[in-house]
């Protein structure tokens, strides 16, 4: 581990508050960068059967058009520091953004589902080296008393753009078609690309550590990162390990990760640093950043599912629902960037993750009725709450670091929050599935003969299906059938929005066993 006074290094003097043209376009450009390598985790989500009918895929394939998309960029976005380091972020970014825009357009000419997921790996795995180095550059460049807006920008589009990807995603495929999903981002692509290949200045390529390269690490964090994505993602469906290709793969996510645990610590240029880890708000903050992955990722998946599941909404209604958190996201940007130079960023982190937890017990009031009217407050604390965690934890976990650190840490923390999604779906699949079947054995048990309430209700539906020349008691009997399972699925949403609010409220009481960073106006994010 590097020694712990490297964390005291100022990123930048104090007096240079001014920022030239040129790196603020820079900035910007490589923002808008991540913004669709972002956004394009989710834009699909809304939009999976628009593609599963184009590519005649069956509904176990149509999966990985995100699943491929997750694995390829769960895998680069660690390794983007190291990276950087070598070919210098002007290089890594520029080329990242070119390389997203071609296998986007590959992507939208894709005729089959091989093809898919061929270039949807290309698209993720390229654009995963764009999303670290924005928040490496944002504790680096900008001088201390920008940095509050700097990182509500940064949060702000960390946390809207998997948010309003269902619904650009569910506009663009009802109003054109499935390919404008991907063709979408042509246009902006290449200007990121250029406009960052011209502009960017930050740093210097060190072409020496080539040589010290640490291709074995590589390979096992591969294996070891790649295979925890797919066992993440089709454990729950495929009872885990009882299915052969889960077990096979976490055979190999095992392996790989001692392999790449044991050289991390071992070699002298490791193709990840893991040194950021003794620095306690960093540790913290990784811990914290995991949680909110689970949030963000988990009730974006969940609210969608239950406009679909249970309200029968098609994608854009869906979008539409969910355009309020994301609404609320944007205006509470600036508020919570201006708040963080007035509050405690422990207490404010404290108070977005309590936020968040409040949101989802408000949903575990929910009945089948609930569509956008009873939502709308949900959605709305939802928003509001995510600002006040995204804006604080990245300042208490990044802004104590030394540049040195910067880059690999960067990478590290935003994985974090991609793993967490990840493992936060998994997990809430699995409780859905399981909850959901224990529901159903449950409302059976009471659906009998013996039951006057339940031979009531029948009654009346089988003489309604009479009516309308049906057979009724077969008719009502599949009523009954529909009934029970909606309200199973009911049921097991709640129990899911309820967990999801005691862990947030949880974690929320930790906040602040993390140090207080030094005010933002005294230093460049020393301690």
């Amino acid at each position: 581990m590097a020694d712990a006074t490297l964390d005291s290094v100022p990123a930048l003097p104090a007096a240079a508050d001014e920022m030239p043209l040129r790196r603020v376009i820079a900035f910007v450009a490589m923002v808008f960068g991540m913004f669709m390598a972002f956004v394009d985790i989710q834009i699909v989500s809304a939009s999976l059967s628009e593609i599963q009918a184009g590519l005649s895929a069956s509904a176990d394939e149509i999966s990985w058009v995100q699943t491929a998309y997750l694995i390829a960029e769960i895998v680069m976005i660690p390794l983007s520091g190291t990276l950087s380091r070598i070919v210098s972020t002007r290089v890594l970014f520029s080329v990242s953004a070119a390389g997203f825009t071609l296998a986007s357009f590959l992507a939208s000419t894709a005729t089959d589902m091989n093809q898919m997921i061929v270039y949807r790996a290309l698209q993720g795995f390229i654009g995963g080296g764009m999303i670290p180095s924005v928040f490496a550059v944002a504790f680096t460049i900008f001088p201390p008393s920008r940095r509050a807006m700097i990182s509500a920008i940064v949060g702000l589009v960390a946390t809207l753009a998997p948010t309003i990807g269902p619904t650009a995603g569910g506009f663009l495929s009802n109003t054109f078609s499935w390919h404008w999903l991907f063709l979408v981002n042509i246009v902006p692509g290449i200007l990121v690309a250029v406009t960052t290949w011209f502009l960017i200045d930050f740093d210097k390529p060190e072409l020496s550590l080539m040589k010290k390269f640490d291709w074995w690490g590589l390979a096992a964090m591969a294996a070891f990162l790649g295979s925890l994505e797919y066992v993440l993602e089709e454990g729950p469906t495929h009872d885990w390990f009882n299915d052969q290709n889960v077990m096979i793969f976490s055979v190999v996510m095992v392996t790989g990760a001692i392999v790449f645990f044991w050289r991390a610590l071992r070699v002298e240029f490791p193709v990840v640093d893991l040194s950021a880890f003794s620095n306690i708000n960093f540790a913290f903050g990784s811990v914290f950043s995991f949680v909110l992955g689970i949030g963000l990722y988990g009730l974006t998946y969940l609210f969608p599912l239950y406009l679909g599941r249970i309200q029968g909404f098609d994608s854009l209604m869906i979008g539409e629902t969910l355009f309020v958190s994301g609404l609320a996201m944007f205006v509470t940007a600036p508020f919570a960037g201006a708040l963080t130079r007035r509050m405690d960023l422990r207490v404010m982190l404290m108070i977005g993750f309590l936020g968040v937890a409040a949101s989802a017990w408000s949903t575990t009031l929910m009945t089948p009725e609930w569509q956008f009217q009873e939502l709308l407050v949900p959605q709305i604390l939802r928003g509001v709450f995510m600002m006040f965690c995204m804006v604080p934890i990245n300042t208490l976990a990044l802004g104590t670091l030394s540049p040195q650190r910067l880059k690999s840490a960067s990478g590290l923390f935003n994985l974090t929050r991609n793993l967490g999604g990840a493992v936060g779906l998994a997990i809430i699949n699995t409780l859905l599935i399981n909850r959901t079947a224990l529901h159903q054995e449950r409302l059976a048990e009471h659906i009998n003969w013996a039951n006057g309430a339940a031979v009531d209700q029948i009654n009346n539906m089988a003489a309604s299906d009479t009516l309308h020349g049906l057979d009724g008691v077969a008719a009502a009997t599949r009523q009954m059938l529909n009934l029970v399972m909606q309200q199973a699925y009911m049921l097991s949403f709640i129990d899911v929005f309820l967990l999801l609010a005691i862990l947030f409220a949880g974690l929320g009481l930790f906040a602040l066993v993390m140090k207080k960073p030094a005010p933002m106006a005294q230093g460049a994010g020393g301690h």
